[in-house]
């Protein structure tokens, strides 16, 4: 006999915090936020309103600026590695430099998108390098929160908003809803 409990939605009530209908491998630009789990300050300390990366802070960054080798399709903005989170600004392009466009006679495209184009993958794919190097160095496992938050970027203005937030976590820190007073 199976043990094993299906997933019942009437039962579960597991919500989605995506967008309903939205594409999100589509192109544009989305601010992510990835936190660690019960948000344990595992990256670094700020001092003096400046992070300080230990060697997993390092990692995370190294990681988190590989994507573009990953996802050639995405584009790397703004971003903070945080004692327990990371912000940044991912753009999504439909444009994959070096490629060239090629048709073929007589074929309609696909009607879906390949999983790996969303931002969803980027993040999973983030989330697994940090994972991975994080059990073979450390004994904390595991790091993250189940899923990450964010949020579309639609114009100018919340971009520039949002920018400045990240620019300026560091500095705001005390006062960040995923502060956590560490006693030395």
């Amino acid at each position: 006999m199976n043990t094993k409990t299906r997933y019942n939605p009437d039962k579960h009530h597991r919500r989605t915090i995506r967008m309903c209908g939205y594409d999100y491998a589509q192109e544009g630009l989305y601010f992510v936020t990835v936190c660690c789990r019960d948000r344990a300050c595992l990256f670094g300390e700020i001092v003096d309103g400046e992070m300080i990366l230990n060697p997993a802070g390092r990692m995370v960054e190294k990681c988190w600026l590989d994507i573009p080798k990953h996802f050639p399709h995405a584009v790397l903005h703004d971003y903070i590695i945080m004692p327990n989170h990371v912000h940044g600004i991912i753009e999504l392009t439909d444009v994959v430099a070096g490629a060239t466009n090629v048709r073929a006679k007589n074929f309609s495209p696909l009607q879906f998108r390949s999983p790996s184009k969303t931002i969803g993958s980027i993040v999973r794919g983030f989330k697994i390098g940090v994972t991975k190097w994080m059990r073979q160095n450390t004994d904390t496992f595991p790091v993250w929160q189940r899923n990450y938050y964010e949020h579309i970027i639609r114009n100018a203005e919340s971009y520039g908003n949002i920018a400045e937030y990240i620019i300026t976590n560091t500095a705001r820190w005390q006062d960040d809803n995923l502060y956590i007073r560490i006693n030395t």
